[in-house]
């Protein structure tokens, strides 16, 4: 059976790409006409309809921007639910709810289907490239099974705990990711106010304590260049710190610092729209000079 992939944008494109590659048939489905002639004429055999992807495969990976397309996807009259055959593995890299997914899982498990919650990191190029990080949520079986489509599509894989906790995992990756792009922005200001050169000093710091994801690969890569291409935009970090603040609110937590940047995060929305590179963030300039 070919591996199903629901949502063929930047993600899913690379994920359907990368598992070609590495020989598995793909089917894919795309609720967006224009994406699904663009995926053919790359050589993608892209379903016409929801549900005869889903009865056609037995993994179905989803690629999807929020809960509530993961949702209508398994629970809809065209969904999973509806149409798939009986141990039909769900495979969602969805960047998602935690609690939505437990029981999304819950369901599944009674209708004799899995779901592993697999949120990536890499981005669109690492889709392509398959070599992004997965973070996944489920029973060890299910990943078991999953792991010929997971090597195909990532370079490393961390099995964190039951059903949501790949989410979990990836909202508070992405809390910090943001954090890290703020304070960067904070950083940059400094320097640049002390009349040093950007580059130079974070080639500094980059060889110290003070590094991160975000100053060695996001700076040069699409932030000191001046190239914001990364793929990835405002409005989907936003939405990814917005989850994080739910989680901590729903676990009855009030962590000051993770609270500000979910707030400078929510406000940014007046200056950098959501279709804008997320790494635009560091160009907001919250410090003033003293009187």
């Amino acid at each position: 059976m070919p591996v199903g992939i629901i949502g063929l944008g930047n993600m899913g494109r690379g994920m359907a790409l990368s598992l070609q590659r590495n020989g598995h048939a793909v089917l894919g489905f795309d609720l967006s006409a224009e994406t699904r002639s663009a995926r053919m004429a790359e050589g993608l055999a892209v379903a016409a309809a929801l549900p005869e992807l889903i009865r056609a495969c037995d993994t179905i990976i989803l690629s999807l921007p929020h809960a509530a397309a993961v949702r209508a996807v398994i629970e809809g009259p065209e969904g999973v639910l509806a149409h798939a055959a009986l141990g039909t593995l769900v495979i969602d890299t969805t960047t998602s709810e935690p609690a939505v997914t437990r029981a999304l899982a819950a369901t599944l498990r009674a209708a004799g289907h899995a779901l592993l919650d697999a949120p990536v990191s890499g981005g669109p190029k690492g889709a392509l490239a398959g070599t992004m990080t997965m973070v996944i949520g489920g029973e060890a079986g299910d990943l078991a099974r999953a792991m010929p489509v997971l090597e195909a599509i990532s370079a490393k894989r961390v099995h964190v705990g039951p059903s949501g906790a790949g989410h979990v995992t990836k909202l508070v990756n992405n809390l910090l990711c943001g954090a890290h792009l703020v304070l960067l922005g904070e950083a940059m200001q400094i320097i640049e106010t002390a009349g040093l050169d950007v580059a130079t000093v974070f080639s500094g710091i980059n060889a110290g304590s003070g590094r991160s994801g975000v100053s060695e690969v996001n700076l040069p890569t699409w932030i000191a260049n001046g190239a914001f291409n990364s793929g990835f935009t405002m409005g989907l970090m936003r939405k990814d710190i917005r989850l994080a603040a739910a989680l901590f609110a729903e676990l009855d937590l009030t962590p000051p610092l993770a609270a500000a940047v979910a707030g400078l995060w929510a406000a940014s929305a007046v200056d950098l729209p959501d279709g804008e590179d997320f790494n635009r963030i560091v160009t907001l300039r919250q410090a003033e000079r003293r009187a």
